[in-house]
């Protein structure tokens, strides 16, 4: 199980920095550069509900620009490849109890939340593509098949 997690954090930063090396050669990229900013942000705030720390304070949808982007993926990447490592195999099936950040109480599997945290950047990559294919850009191939083949030999 951690060794499937760790390869799709690893996907999702190969995925994030192909796309903001897009979002700095295309002149409009706004909308773009919010979207990853937001994915960026939320993933932040799942790690730290993921280890308990507060996400006091957190914005969803910060100001943030693309030329930070990279400094924070890899940021964000070495913070849940820690955390991942931490991790035993039944660690998965742990229950997380959090607020949301309107204070709304849930819970739920680590192995789910591990899942919405991968889907929510793919989710969020894919509209940011659209806006940058919009404006005139050439997308890089952002397939989690073919950064296995490339990458994993497999």
């Amino acid at each position: 199980m951690k060794a499937y997690f760790t390869r799709l954090f690893n996907y999702d930063r190969y995925a994030n920095l192909l796309i903001v090396s897009a979002i700095l050669q295309t002149k409009d990229h706004e909308k773009a550069e919010q979207l990853i900013a937001h994915l960026l942000s939320a993933q932040k705030v799942w790690l730290n509900r993921c280890t308990g720390e507060p996400v006091l304070g957190a914005v969803l949808w910060p100001d943030w620009k693309a030329d930070t982007f990279e400094q924070i993926i890899n940021n964000n990447h070495q913070q849940w490849s820690t955390f991942l490592n931490s991790l035993n195999d039944s660690d998965f099936q742990n229950r997380i109890i959090y607020n949301n950040l309107k204070g709304e109480g849930f819970e739920n599997s680590l192995i789910d939340i591990l899942g919405h945290v991968i889907n929510h950047g793919t989710h969020h990559r894919a509209q940011a593509g659209q806006h940058l294919k919009v404006a005139g850009a050439d997308l890089p191939i952002t397939d989690y098949i073919f950064y296995l083949r490339e990458n994993m030999n497999g």
